[in-house]
């Protein structure tokens, strides 16, 4: 099934149509979307990395959950596939597809999904309605959203994640000096690291496309990322697609701050829900690089974060450490939730590249 989730579209499968396999489930995906090749002419995909994604859904067998979901990114122009990272745009069409294909019986007029990613073992809770026992992606009038960068409106669906076991701060710190550029690295379910754009000699205003087109940011931003990287934890992130980039700067349309997130090289022409959540948290934290640059709002309010087609709403809230937690005085997500939308775009059967 193609489905759009969220700003992205993505190919959504049972895990049970796909080899077991890593190796040969990736080559035959590389076959599906056609890649690589900078068109992927002959496949699915639609020559950028946010329509160049996959879901995998499968019934979980974690009593906390009732589908496990695997975000895999396939490469463009390379025959490279990951599984590195979650993906907060298409977890919008988990719950649906999941309705869709029998894994989870529809719930009255809505229905609820919980959903482990796999690629991290973080959950999320996926709410949207189902009239009648069908999933309904157009919405009605009393009843429906608009999402940044996707035309017209559709049924919402309301994502809520609750708090990860990981550290909000990888580092342990609110700040890092990375390649001489000061930072914050955060992790609210996708690795990020936060840039005020004035410490890169740029405005954060810029379009994506002239952003990429800057080869000495591009090497700066390489830098920045292979050292934080392993700060984070995360190893050699030569070859990964984490941790994301994202540039701040004041917001100019009533929001927070305004974002420009690379992912990694490509500047995305919005913002990932996972990354904005990580922003969002990032921006409350005391001492973080968006002091001085983004209007955070009080606690407990909807955070709108700001990217190059629009903006993105979050509702994060934070809280001190639990008692006897190390050390004790690094802040802990509390809440973290977001509206999206999600539509089946076609279900049928993909005939895949000859080998």
């Amino acid at each position: 099934m193609l489905m759009r989730g969220g700003t992205s579209k993505g190919a959504y499968f049972l895990a049970a149509d796909l080899p077991a396999e890593p190796a040969p489930r990736d080559a035959l995906l590389l076959r599906i979307m056609g890649s690589p090749d900078p068109r992927q002419i002959d496949g699915l995909g639609g020559a950028h990395p946010l329509t160049s994604k996959v879901a995998v859904v499968s019934v979980s067998d974690d009593p906390a959950a009732d589908v496990d979901y695997l975000f895999l990114q396939v490469g463009v122009d390379k025959a490279e596939v990951s599984a590195r990272q979650n993906c907060g745009n298409l977890l919008a069409g988990v719950g649906p597809f999941a309705v869709e294909r029998g894994l989870v019986a529809p719930g009255g007029d809505r229905t609820s999904v919980r959903i482990r990613m796999l690629n991290t073992g973080d959950l999320a809770v996926a709410q949207f309605p189902t009239p009648g026992g069908r999933v309904d992606y157009s919405g009605s009038a009393e009843v429906s959203a608009e999402i940044s960068g996707v035309p017209g409106s559709a049924a919402p669906v309301v994502i809520e994640f609750p708090p990860g076991t990981g550290p909000l701060l990888p580092t342990g710190r609110a700040r890092d000096l990375v390649a001489g550029t000061p930072v914050t690295c955060v992790n609210n379910g996708m690795p990020t690291v936060l840039i005020a754009a004035s410490s890169l000699g740029v405005t954060g205003y810029e379009e994506p496309a002239d952003l990429e087109a800057d080869r000495q940011l591009a090497e700066r931003l390489r830098e920045i990322r292979l050292e934080a990287g392993r700060l984070m934890g995360l190893g050699d992130v030569e070859h990964t697609t984490v941790p994301k980039l994202s540039l701040l700067a004041p917001p100019v349309d009533g929001g927070a701050v305004m974002t420009r997130t690379f992912i990694p090289v490509r500047c995305h022409t919005s913002i990932g829900v996972l990354g904005a959540a990580s922003v969002a948290a990032g921006l409350r934290i005391e001492g973080g690089v968006g002091e001085g640059v983004a209007r955070v709002p009080e606690p407990g309010d909807r955070m709108r974060i700001e990217h190059p087609t629009g903006f993105l709403d979050i509702e994060t809230a934070l809280a001190e450490a639990l008692p006897g937690a190390l050390p004790a005085a690094l802040p802990v997500v509390r809440r973290t939730a977001v509206v999206r939308t999600a539509r089946k775009i076609f279900d049928g059967t993909v005939f895949p590249r000859p080998t």
